[in-house]
C-alpha cells in the first residue's frame, strides 16, 4: 500500500523551513477543511492526510527519520511506532488548533467555532480469512448495524421547516463557564454545555423520525478491500464507515480485525509457509517424486536418492506476499522419513539382510559438527 510524499501533500520542497511548513500546512488545511466542503466526500481524507503529513514534518527528530527511510520509519505501529493514518478530527483541532485560530471561523482544543466537535462512534468486526485470501487480497461485504445521518432532517435533528434558537444555558457558546471559590481564590473551568450538549443552539420543533438525535439506526452493506498479505490481529481503518455523529459532526470509523482460518496442511511463520512431508524409508533411499500442497494448488517435487531425515527443501516465492510489499515469503519443505513400528517377517529378514551392508552402517558426515554446534547454541 503505497503512500503519498508529504512534502507532496504539503506541496513544499525537501529543504523548506519549519514556518514555510507551518504556513504550508495551514493553507492545505483551510482549503480541505470539512465545514467548506460539506458536499465532497473526500476533503475529509485530504483533511486528516494533510495533518499526518504536518505532524511528521513539523517535528524535527521525525522529520530526520523520515527523510532518511521514508514511510517505513513510522510502519508497524509498535515499538515507539507511529500509528500513520490513524488522527481523528479531534486530534487534529486538539493538537494542531492554533493553525485555525483568528481565520475562517475555526479554533482549536477540539472545537470549530467555539463549539464542540461530535464524532460517531468507531465500529469493530472481525473478519475471517483463508490462506488463499491472504495471499491474493480480497474484497468483502459485511452487513453492519449501525446509526446513519437521519434522513427527514438531514441530520439537524430539527423537524423540516423549523428554525433552531440560540441555546439559554450558553448563550450559543457551547460551553458554560463556572467560577469556584478557592482558598488560592477564584477558579475558572469551562465545560460542554450539558443543555445543548455543545451545539450552542435549540431545536425548536424535533423530528418525527430521529426525535431530535439527527441519527437512525440501520443495517447497510459496506464493500472494503483487505490487501495480500495481512496478518492475524492485523487491524484495519475504514474512515467514515462507523456511527454517525449525533446532530451533524464527523462519522466514526470502521475497524477490520483480520483472523485467520487454520490451513489443513500448511502452517505460516510469518511470509514463509511450513509443510511437514512424511516419506517411507524406500523413498528417501531411491529417491521419488512427491505432490506437496501449496496456497492454490498442488506441485510435484524430486526428492533425491538419499535424502536425510531433517533436509529443509526450499520453494522460492511459494509463501505470502509481504503487505508492504517488499518480497514474497518460500515455502520450507520438511522432510520426515516415517519408521515403522511393526513390519513383517519377510520384511525383517530384508533388513536383517542389510543391517551389515557397508551402505547401511552409520558413518560420521562432514555435517556433524555444524549440527551439534546447532545443538549446543538451541540448549545455552
Amino acid at each position: 500500500m503505497s503512500k503519498k510524499d508529504y512534502y507532496e501533500v504539503l506541496e513544499v520542497s525537501q529543504s523548506a523551513s519549519q514556518d514555510e511548513i507551518k504556513k504550508a500546512y495551514r493553507k492545505q488545511a483551510l482549503k480541505f477543511h470539512p465545514d467548506k466542503n460539506p458536499d465532497d466526500p473526500s476533503a475529509e481524507s485530504k483533511f486528516k492526510e494533510s495533518a499526518e503529513a504536518y505532524e511528521i514534518l513539523s517535528n524535527q527528530e521525525k522529520r530526520a527519520k523520515y527523510d532518511q527511510f521514508g514511510h517505513a520509519a513510522f510502519s508497524g505501529g509498535g515499538s515507539g511506532g507511529y500509528n500513520a493514518g490513524g488522527m481523528t478530527m479531534e486530534d487534529i483541532f486538539s493538537s494542531f488548533g492554533d493553525i485555525f485560530g483568528g481565520f475562517g471561523g475555526f479554533s482549536g482544543g477540539g472545537q470549530r467555532g467555539g463549539r464542540r466537535v461530535s464524532r460517531g462512534s468507531d465500529l469493530r468486526i472481525k473478519v475471517k480469512l483463508n490462506l488463499l485470501e491472504v495471499a491474493e487480497g480480497t474484497e468483502k461485504k459485511i452487513k453492519v448495524k449501525k446509526y446513519i445521518s437521519c434522513k427527514s432532517c438531514s441530520g439537524t435533528g430539527a423537524k423540516n421547516g423549523t428554525a433552531f434558537s440560540t441555546c439559554s444555558t450558553c448563550g450559543g457558546a457551547g460551553q458554560v463557564t463556572r467560577v469556584t471559590n478557592t482558598f488560592l481564590g477564584q477558579m475558572q473551568s469551562s465545560s460542554t454545555c450539558p443543555s445543548c450538549a455543545g451545539q450552542g443552539k435549540s431545536i425548536t420543533h424535533k423530528c418525527n423520525t430521529c426525535y431530535g438525535e439527527g441519527i437512525t439506526a440501520k443495517e447497510e452493506t459496506i464493500p472494503f478491500n483487505i490487501p495480500a498479505g495481512v496478518e492475524e490481529g492485523m487491524q484495519l481503518k475504514i474512515s467514515g464507515k462507523g456511527n454517525a455523529a449525533r446532530r451533524g459532526g464527523v462519522n466514526g470509523d470502521l475497524l477490520v480485525i483480520i483472523s485467520e482460518e487454520e490451513h489443513p496442511h500448511l502452517v505460516r511463520d510469518g511470509n514463509d509457509l511450513l509443510y511437514n512431508l512424511y516419506m517411507s524409508l524406500s523413498q528417501a533411499i531411491l529417491g521419488s517424486t512427491v505432490e506437496i500442497p501449496t496456497i492454490d494448488n498442488n506441485v510435484k517435487i524430486k526428492i533425491e536418492s538419499g535424502t536425510q531425515p531433517g533436509k529443509i527443501l526450499r520453494l522460492r516465492g511459494k509463501g505470502l506476499p509481504d503487505v508492504n510489499g517488499y518480497r514474497r515469503g518460500d515455502l520450507l519443505v520438511s522432510i520426515n522419513v516415517w519408521i515403522p513400528k511393526e513390519i513383517s517377517k519377510e520384511e525383517a529378514r530384508i533388513f536383517e539382510k542389510l543391517q551389515d551392508s557397508p551402505n547401511f552402517i552409520p558413518k560420521p558426515g562432514k555435517d556433524d559438527k555444524s549440527f551439534f554446534d546447532r545443538m549446543k547454541n538451541f540448549f545455552q
